[in-house]
């Protein structure tokens, strides 16, 4: 886990853990940074860096943070405006930007927000180069505290006690790039292979990035479109809707009688389904129904599904009996594309919906995950519910238990002890994941087991040894 930023950006409180400070200087060295290797390589243009955001609030003042930063160093700032990480990872690929910004904080409430980068290539920011952002943001943050000596910060062979600032016709330049957001509407527009009309579908866009951006897609395509959660106001962000929230978007299907809806999160690159019925379709259900309809096609590359340790025991069980091979990962979707782009490997994913099309994107889309939900569904001339049916969840109980010290707490030695104890019991007939979360406070505890009264009595027992571990002495209600 690196200084400031986890394995999904740099995350936490607006204004106390992430700062507009943090975003100017991030902006500095990233303008600098690209620059100098521009320069280093014969090339006599700025680095050109685009940005995105989602609608929290605080997402504006990033925004000019990182802006101010980046022309400071000469770089060029190209603004996608609101939108989508999805549509960033895209338009910094096809539009060969030296790099990506994304200000968002995913899924969680308005009041935190962060930053997420990607690489030339769409992809999530190598570790190297995420260093070397910690490292400067050691250098000038913590040099200013109480007059104390600052970190030495070295790159590209040197130590620097200061980065140079741009001056005259080498200040960058802020370019309106929200053609940038329609090409990649377009783009998605044209994977859409069937005709959508005579179809009613319910969108919940978490009052996020997607509002602008999924209606005008599926509308193209021919749906009958209804939306909740397309009344952003900086604040309502997530609140009571999207894929967090999806008891929403079930009741809106139901009383609708629509035939599917999606839900995505505040950024759009995870999505969840509801069927007709207003039941659930998840992650797992959805890396299920699309591997075997690419099976059925001679599609599925390596007849394999990447999923997570996250994933539903159940998930395992159906695609072996569809003769389909898997592998598992850390949880985390950085970790999925990674094993899909080492072994050539076309669908992978997470539980949350976080889903994977590799021929067609290097991160996660909520938005492409559901055309490509409604691509089966036309294609196969079946029902939501259908195409879900073979797959049969184990019961899972996920707790958060919030703790003020995660690694200390997963060392200890009861706990240790009785996490082998639990893994042994459920071996062959289910499945235990305990971790610290990347960006909260947390442990993410997780039991699958046969029953739901197992399960719960697992992960209770473990829950409560996490906080005696922590020295809490009282048991509050865990998410």
């Amino acid at each position: 886990m690196g200084r400031y930023f986890g394995t999904d950006g740099f995350r936490g409180e607006a204004g106390r853990d992430l700062t507009a400070v943090h975003a100017f200087e991030i902006g500095r060295f990233l303008g600098w940074y690209y620059g100098e290797l521009k320069k280093r390589s014969g090339e006599e243009e700025p680095a050109r860096i685009v940005i995105g955001k989602d609608t929290r609030r605080s997402s504006y003042m990033y925004e000019y943070s990182l802006v101010g930063g980046l022309v400071a160093s000469g770089a060029d700032a190209y603004l996608l405006h609101v939108t989508t990480t999805p549509s960033v990872s895209y338009i910094t690929r096809v539009d060969r930007f030296d790099c990506g910004v994304m200000i968002t904080a995913s899924h969680n409430p308005f009041h935190d927000n962060g930053i997420k980068l990607v690489n030339r290539m769409g992809e999530k920011m190598d570790d190297e180069t995420i260093t070397l952002i910690e490292d400067w943001l050691d250098h000038v943050l913590k040099g200013r505290e109480d007059g104390e000596k600052a970190p030495v910060f070295s790159c590209f062979g040197k130590e620097w006690d200061e980065l140079p600032f741009a001056a005259g016709d080498a200040i960058g330049t802020t370019v309106d790039y929200i053609a940038g957001r329609n090409r990649y509407i377009g783009y998605l527009i044209s994977l859409g292979v069937y005709d959508f009309r005579g179809m009613k579908v319910g969108l919940d866009c978490a009052n996020g990035g997607s509002w602008s951006i999924a209606k005008a897609v599926f509308n193209a395509l021919g749906a009958e479109t209804y939306l909740i959660g397309d009344r952003p106001n900086g604040l309502n962000i997530n609140r009571n809707v999207g894929s967090t929230h999806i008891e929403q978007l079930q009741n809106f299907v139901r009383d609708n009688r629509l035939d599917v809806g999606f839900a995505y999160d505040g950024d759009a690159d995870r999505c969840l389904a509801v069927d007709e019925k207003g039941d659930v379709v998840t992650g797992d259900h959805i890396l299920y129904m699309y591997a075997r309809y690419m099976k059925e096609r001679g599609k599925l590359l390596e007849n394999t599904v990447v999923a997570t340790a996250q994933s539903n025991y159940g998930l395992f069980q159906a695609l072996e009996e569809a003769g389909i091979d898997y592998v598992r990962t850390k949880v985390g979707d950085k970790y999925v594309y990674e094993a899909m782009k080492q072994y050539g490997y076309r669908i992978g994913g997470e539980q949350t919906g976080h889903i994977i099309f590799s021929k067609y994107s290097t991160t996660g889309d909520g938005v492409l995950t559901s055309l490509k939900v409604m691509q089966v569904m036309m294609a196969k001339k079946k029902k939501l519910s259908e195409l879900a049916e073979p797959l049969h969840l184990y019961p899972q109980v996920q707790y958060a238990v919030r703790v003020s010290d995660k690694e200390g707490v997963l060392q200890n030695a009861s706990v240790a002890a009785l996490l082998e104890e639990t893994g042994r019991r459920l071996e062959g007939k289910g499945s235990l994941l305990v971790r610290p979360s990347g960006t909260e406070p947390v442990i993410r505890v997780g039991v699958e087991a046969r029953t739901e009264e197992e399960a719960k009595l697992l992960a209770d027992a473990i829950a409560d040894a996490v906080r005696k571990a922590d020295g809490q002495t009282e048991s509050p209600q865990d998410s």
